[in-house]
């Protein structure tokens, strides 16, 4: 068989994007992470396209239950390009689906989930975040609003990535690397907006020189305002980064440091 002979329709579409959002990850397993779950996207489409039993549709099957892990934000532009070989080669485009899925996982992995695993909740939860604790519930709206477009997005790439079929990864490789760029410089201006409007910490301390108190917190806020914030987010970094550090670790030091710390009267909010 050179070809399928079937050409996806948009009920296809829909039901991929639908096993895609709610059933990609069900059969995540430690030997083929997302091998299964992806299978289990194009199944359907599989046998419209070789036949049902057909020594084909096995053939395609065990190719498509090779280990395989990506972002879940970025999964159907991968199999949208796949789709659209398989459309056309058929059994014979075997290998080129097969190395199309190895090497475009990682790429797309690093890609989707830096920028929608990462910084867009980063982002629109510092904005969300910052509103709650004024008291505000649009901060719930704009949370939800940016989960419906992402939403959106993953409905949308699949019929793209499928119109332009291989051609996309070489028409996207700047635009991705520009958008990565930018996504990156915002996070970090948005990191550094978020210590300094939710990490609350001062100085409590007022030690006497010379019977005169000093005013610990204002010096600080005179060399830099929240500058006791960033150390600490600073100091944490650092300590992440030691050997045998984990992120439970460290949340249960900073607990304990912070309230021996209030409790002798050294820090306050």
């Amino acid at each position: 068989m050179t070809n399928s002979n079937y050409k996806l329709t948009k009920k296809d579409f829909n039901q991929i994007n639908r096993r895609s959002l709610f059933t990609f990850q069900a059969g995540w397993n430690y030997e083929r992470m997302q091998g299964t779950g992806y299978l289990y996207l194009i199944l359907p489409q599989l046998r419209k396209m070789y036949g049902d039993g057909t020594p084909e549709l096995k053939e395609m099957m065990k190719v498509h239950t090779q280990f395989f892990n990506t972002s879940n934000f970025f999964n159907t532009i991968i199999t949208g390009i796949d789709l659209a070989v398989e459309e056309e080669q058929g059994i014979n485009g075997k290998e080129t689906v097969n190395g199309l899925k190895v090497g475009l996982m990682g790429s797309f992995a690093a890609i989707g989930d830096s920028i929608f695993a990462a910084l867009i909740p980063a982002i629109f939860g510092a904005l969300a975040a910052n509103m709650a604790t004024n008291g505000s519930a649009v901060g719930v709206f704009i949370w939800i609003a940016a989960q419906v477009l992402v939403m959106i997005f993953r409905w949308k790439q699949l019929e793209v990535a499928h119109r332009q079929g291989v051609s996309l990864i070489t028409d996207m490789q700047e635009q991705l690397a520009s958008l990565t760029d930018a996504a990156t410089l915002l996070g970090v201006f948005m990191v550094g907006a978020l210590i300094a409007t939710m990490i609350d910490v001062s100085v409590a301390a007022e030690p006497s020189i010379g019977g005169v108190p000093l005013d610990l917190q204002n010096s600080l806020d005179m060399i830099m305002p929240k500058l006791l914030p960033a150390a600490i987010v600073g100091g944490i970094y650092w300590l992440l980064g030691k050997k045998n550090m984990t992120s439970t670790k460290a949340i249960f030091i900073v607990l304990i440091v912070s309230v021996a710390l209030s409790a002798f009267g050294v820090l306050g909010n």
